[in-house]
């Protein structure tokens, strides 16, 4: 039996390391449960925790002493150094150990990754699990790698990817392995024993700067009466409270997502729910938002971008700042939080623009607001459109969207931060959100707020802090194109949808 080993990596993005708080890696799970079903010994090493330093996940690899290492991250742009410096300091303790590396970022980046990084041997590109065992099944067979679809791997010495593999039809053909994981030690909300899931993968819309969408190519759904039962039995097995989607759009089918919740209040489990939709699925389900609340939905973030009708439409967003503001309103009639997400940086913009921005949000009157910095993913076709703008932070560690990455000629980065941080103060302390936090009647939505307000501070402190005592980038600033290279753009799907010849996947028994 081959012995697997699964690392999260520690990750430096704010995000991950303010909260305090960690949720499982699905996307390792997801991986995970495919192989043991094949028949391999998977362990799983979540250096999220302290976090570990990369000296300390080093040596705990080594000493694992595993067969195959696995690697990868869902901020994969971002964790990517810190993959890069743990597989190096593997192959230098044990050259012969295959490493194999999955995500987003590697996907598109393989030839790159290959050719600049010797100690990474395959790459995974797109969904993993079915790709993943059957790299697995013929390595230990001794069959021809180059035969297995969905990889990248080095032929002679020069990086080539086999054929794409085949999208997965069927989510419901492969299950997450959550006996990775010890439940207790995850958490989120303010200590409430949490999971991070997928109902769906994919999304329909064609958001010009989303770096998820092409990954996916389309979009599917689970079974929502089986899905429902999983996570009951996460609920009733492992005292599961919180259920986090990871889904781009979960919302996509109001057919398909009906049944999951009229499936999940059948389930009678008291559970709260967050995770991310469309302002437009919101307004088409005005109907059955009372079906959210029943179900447990507590919040769900809400992709406004921008305010400006004429950026909306170059970006592809498919809404319009009406939609917008009528879902934010809906969430609150049938009491869920909405939290909108706001992007700076897509253009050239002015001090006058982010002053209409923030009048524009205090009209829009989210309950949250989380403001990030637009971060050009060279696959998408946005990269295309500022390729020839200034790149003014080349740590790519830092590319997590709590940072500047592109120039704004016309407001200096110091500038933009404080519209940033004055735009968060003013949404989060005005009046009416502080009588929400403190007089609301729904003792859930109360501690969201507080919770979120608390995570906030911290946030705003910390990047206020970075931000005055960062080091500061020389004169030799990059174009993007200079920085990264050429478009992907078109490469942008990962997988096909016809039928492609694949490895079968059985569950076999393995020799060492």
């Amino acid at each position: 039996m081959k012995k697997i080993l699964l690392v999260k990596p520690p990750h430096t993005a704010i995000g991950s390391r303010i909260p305090r708080e960690q949720l499982p890696p699905l996307g390792l799970l997801s991986v995970g449960g495919p192989l043991i079903d094949a028949g391999y010994d998977v362990t799983l090493l979540d250096a999220e925790f302290g976090p570990m330093t990369v000296q300390a996940v080093i040596q705990h690899i080594v000493a694992s002493a595993p067969d195959v290492l696995m690697m990868g991250h869902s901020g994969s742009t971002s964790a990517h150094a810190t993959i890069m410096r743990i597989a190096e300091g593997v192959k230098l303790a044990r050259p012969g150990l295959p490493i194999v590396y999955g995500g987003v970022y590697p996907t598109y980046h393989w030839k790159d990754v290959l050719r600049d990084h010797p100690q990474v041997d395959y790459i995974v590109r797109g969904e993993g699990e079915r790709t993943t065992t059957a790299l697995i099944q013929a390595w230990s067979r001794g069959d021809a790698l180059d035969m297995v679809a969905g990889i990248a791997l080095r032929i002679d010495g020069v990086p080539t990817a086999t054929a794409p593999a085949e999208m997965i039809a069927n989510l419901d053909d492969y299950r997450v392995g959550w006996e990775l994981i010890d439940h207790r030690r995850y958490s989120y909300w303010g200590g409430m024993r949490a999971v991070v899931v997928q109902f769906s993968r994919g999304c329909p819309h064609l958001c010009s700067y989303c770096g998820q969408r092409g990954f996916w190519t389309q979009w599917r759904h689970r079974d929502p009466v089986k899905f429902a039962k999983e996570l009951a039995r996460l609920h009733r097995e492992q005292g599961v409270e919180l259920i986090n989607f990871a889904d781009e759009l979960p919302t996509g089918s109001r057919k398909a997502w009906k049944a999951f919740l009229e499936a999940l209040i059948a389930e009678n489990v008291n559970w709260t729910l967050v995770g991310s939709t469309r302002t437009g699925d919101i307004v088409r389900d005005a109907d059955i938002l009372h079906l959210y609340k029943q179900a447990g939905v507590i919040r769900f973030l809400l992709g406004i971008e921008s305010y400006d009708e004429a950026l909306l439409k170059t970006i592809k967003k498919g809404t319009t700042a009406n939609v917008d503001q009528q879902a934010i309103q809906l969430l609150r009639q049938h009491g869920m939080i909405s939290m909108a997400t706001y992007v700076v940086g897509f253009e050239e913009e002015t001090d006058a623009d982010y002053w209409r921005s923030l009048k524009h949000l205090l009209r829009y009157d989210p309950d949250q607001i989380q403001m990030l910095y637009v971060t050009p993913h060279r696959w998408t076709p946005y990269f295309g459109t500022v390729e020839e703008r200034t790149v003014i932070e080349t740590d790519t560690a830092k590319w997590d969207y709590k940072h500047q990455v592109l120039a704004t000629t016309r407001v200096p980065p110091w500038r933009l931060l404080l519209w940033v941080k004055a735009i968060e103060v003013i949404m989060q302390a005005r009046p009416r959100t502080i009588m929400r936090i403190a007089l609301g009647k729904d003792r859930h939505i109360r501690h969201a707020m507080r919770w979120y307000t608390r995570m906030g501070r911290r946030v705003w402190i910390h990047e206020i802090m970075e931000f005055i005592f960062r080091k500061r980038p020389g004169d030799g600033k990059p174009t993007l194109r200079g920085f990264w290279g050429g478009s992907l753009a078109a490469h942008e799907e990962s997988m096909v949808k016809r039928k492609r010849p694949a490895i079968a996947i059985k569950a076999v028994k393995t020799e060492n």
